[in-house]
């Protein structure tokens, strides 16, 4: 992802170069993470693991009745979570994302009915949701390597593979070095702001569009930050529908026109992790986040979405220098 092209990149040079160059101290007061007592970190990876629980059981109870699956929200409904952050802390906790899961779990109906001499294979397969055999048969070859009745002739298989689609997948591993988090109170900030719909490939037009009309007004070189608001994780969504607001912070008073707006970020607690690396990279750091920190932090994600605040342009920084921060809302 860059932020600018051609000539306009000749107008923010220096002013990138000023932001990125900055002592490094990010957004609002903070301090060290506040040690919290060891029964409260356990409380809080408890309820976020009974939260996705609950929207399992309730994927678990459709597909054992045949019936429509839920909706993202309906699942973010039933475990108590922010349909902004539902993909993430489920994708955090289970290392699946819920359709992930929902193959897992048919494939499990079908291998435990197959298990019993009484049911036949179409049976199975239509009994776990599968329009049509061949649907199943291609399925099952994916999941197990072989077709259903190869592998019910072998028991043993067919019962270790029931117990490896039991156990599902595992979450993004644990980070080499330990994650440094800041709990932070961020005032609300006033940016100027864009929205880009589609695929996150197209972020650096939408900058590119955000910097021209920044210079357009006059206000380039009072830029004083970059920042990015993911509305959705795009390993979820598809890319026609994804929205990326991407903004920046002027030291001026610009009016909205052209499709920039203005909007008012922050505000309350957040959690502040440093990245370094490619921005690429960022949805899988957010992954470790949610994963190996928010858990046992004793904090819970508030309703609202995260941000990234970015301090170096990738044509101007070698990508695996590139700073940002990662912002998660928490109280």
């Amino acid at each position: 992802m860059t932020f600018c092209t051609g000539w306009l990149r000749t107008c923010v040079r220096v002013n990138m170069r000023k932001i990125g160059n900055a002592p490094h101290r990010g957004l609002g007061h903070s301090g060290p993470t506040p040690s919290r007592r060891l029964d409260m970190k356990s409380r809080t990876r408890h309820a976020y693991v009974r939260r996705i629980d609950l929207a399992i059981a309730l994927l678990q109870q459709a597909i054992d009745r045949n019936e429509d699956l839920p909706d993202p929200a309906q699942l973010a409904e039933v475990a108590h979570l922010s349909p902004f952050h539902f993909h993430r802390v489920y994708r955090a906790l289970t290392g699946e994302t819920p359709g992930h899961t929902v193959a897992r779990l048919r494939m499990l109906r079908a291998i435990r009915l197959l298990m019993t001499e009484s049911s036949a294979v179409t049976e199975a397969a239509l009994s776990a949701g599968y329009e049509t055999p061949q649907a199943f048969s291609r399925a099952f070859r994916q999941w197990c390597g072989a077709s259903p009745s190869e592998v019910r002739a072998d028991p043993s298989r067919l019962r270790a593979i029931g117990e490896r689609l039991e156990c599902g997948s595992q979450g993004p591993d644990a980070p080499v070095m330990p994650l440094q988090v800041q709990i932070v109170s961020v005032e609300p900030i006033r940016l100027m702001a864009i929205r880009n719909r589609g695929d996150y490939a197209d972020l650096d037009q939408a900058y590119s569009r955000l910097f021209a009309w920044a210079a357009g007004r006059g206000v380039v070189e009072q830029i004083t930050g970059i920042y990015g608001l993911p509305w959705q994780d795009h390993r979820d969504v598809c890319g026609e529908d994804l929205e990326y607001e991407c903004a920046v912070a002027i030291a001026a008073d610009v009016s909205e026109s052209d499709g920039v707006t203005a909007q008012a970020w922050g505000g309350g607690l957040w959690a502040r992790a440093h990245h370094v690396g490619r921005y690429e990279d960022l949805e899988a750091f957010t992954d470790v986040l949610m994963t190996h920190w928010l858990p046992e932090s004793g904090y819970m994600l508030r309703n609202v979405p995260i941000f990234h605040h970015y301090f170096d342009d990738p044509e101007q920084t070698p990508a695996n220098l590139c700073r940002a921060d990662v912002h998660l809302p928490i109280e």
